[in-house]
């Protein structure tokens, strides 16, 4: 526990931009030398200098106590609209790193060790478009995702990377993100999201976790690729975006599943194809187009208004299951072994007992308590 509050009063510290003697003199220390072996964890911050550090950093115990919780620990990239308040996002993060910090704790307590190694691609803001195409496809390759590789992605980047996918029932505003935490990096997807949108944000999120050393994204980016950055991490989201497009929509198996169209209208193909692959249409027109299969003329004369939900009426569509198979399974055995209580989980989930219940049901796994 004195590890956590060392780290966390540190993190505190730094975030307010206090040198560690402007700290020691609000904590009533004498000097410095007391605050860095606090920091290093080779003294004890005693019960008063925590409730003195409470005051001053204005936060509850919990932020300096609470293990469930990432306070100081991993750098989110959010894929949101403009329209989404940076208090949400704020609010939201808090939430996602609670479901973060909660799977990886009882991953502790029951050995499974968080793997040190991380598989990365070689390209950096240098790269050209060609290039994270490159990229994509030899991943599709190496991962063999088939033909439709939107149905086989999640598997893979769980598989191949030791990612954690969560699907979270997130404000419409944002659409997802990517946590970079050492051992355990998340991708976080809106399940409310149209099918092609999902599919699209978990590609483009991949990109960031398979290059966030080199390529680190900015917190906050634009879904409608209005991206707000400029230079660097406009170019980073570019390349991100065309890794997904890339990944998701092979140039061969486009190129030779378009030449076959024999004059069907343009619109209904873009549709029926999209549907088929798993993605939206928009997405598939700007693919074709950046790949030449498009001119610039046709590109003008495509409609969008036929293209909404690939042409289908706007029903509502089946979501995928809340959070992950895996997280599920980890969440059923601590209850079962008593490492958590049922309050405590429906707290960090935030469900009621039987909307626990549900989504145990929801994986065929017997409830784990007595409604």
């Amino acid at each position: 526990m004195s590890d956590i509050i060392a780290r966390r009063l540190k993190y505190a510290r730094e975030a307010n931009g206090w040198t560690q003697a402007q700290l020691a003199e609000k904590l009533g220390f004498k000097d410095r030398q007391t605050l860095a072996a606090i920091e290093a964890g080779q003294r004890k911050l005693a019960a008063e200098e925590l409730v003195r550090a409470l005051d001053i950093f204005k936060v509850d115990l919990d932020f300096f106590t609470d293990s469930l919780r990432l306070v100081g620990e991993g750098s989110f990239n959010w894929r949101a609209s403009r329209e989404a308040s940076a208090s949400l996002l704020d609010q939201f993060e808090d939430h996602a790193g609670r479901w973060i910090a909660l799977y990886r704790k009882l991953g502790e307590k029951t050995g499974e060790p968080a793997s040190p190694l991380q598989k990365r691609l070689v390209l950096s803001e240098r790269s050209s478009f060609e290039d994270a195409w490159v990229a994509a496809e030899m991943l599709a390759k190496e991962w063999d995702l088939g033909t439709i590789p939107a149905l086989k992605l999640e598997s893979a980047i769980h598989s191949h990377l030791g990612a954690l996918v969560l699907y979270v029932d997130a404000p419409a505003d944002i659409s997802g993100a990517a946590c970079q935490l050492p051992g355990l990096n998340t991708i976080l997807i809106n399940r409310n999201e149209w099918e092609g949108r999902r599919n699209f944000d978990l590609a483009h999120e991949c990109f960031h976790v398979l290059t966030w050393e080199q390529m680190t994204p900015e917190h906050r980016e634009s879904v409608n690729g209005d991206y707000c950055g400029k230079g660097r991490h406009k170019r980073i989201e570019q390349l991100a975006d065309n890794f997904a497009g890339a990944l998701l929509m092979p140039q061969r198996t486009l190129t030779v599943r378009f030449q076959s169209r024999e004059g069907e209208d343009l619109h209904r193909w873009l549709n029926e194809t999209a549907t088929e692959w798993c993605v939206s249409a928009q997405a598939l027109k700007w693919r074709m187009f950046y790949l030449g299969l498009l001119s610039k003329a046709e590109l003008v004369n495509i409609d969008d208004r036929e293209l909404t939900a690939n042409g289908r009426p706007m029903q509502k569509q089946p979501k995928p299951r809340l959070f992950s198979a895996e997280f599920a399974q980890r969440l059923h055995a601590a209850l079962l072994a008593g490492d958590l209580s049922v309050r405590r989980a429906g707290s960090l989930l935030r469900m009621t007992f039987e909307d626990l219940a549900e989504f145990f049901e929801s994986y065929k796994l017997p409830v784990p308590f007595d409604l």
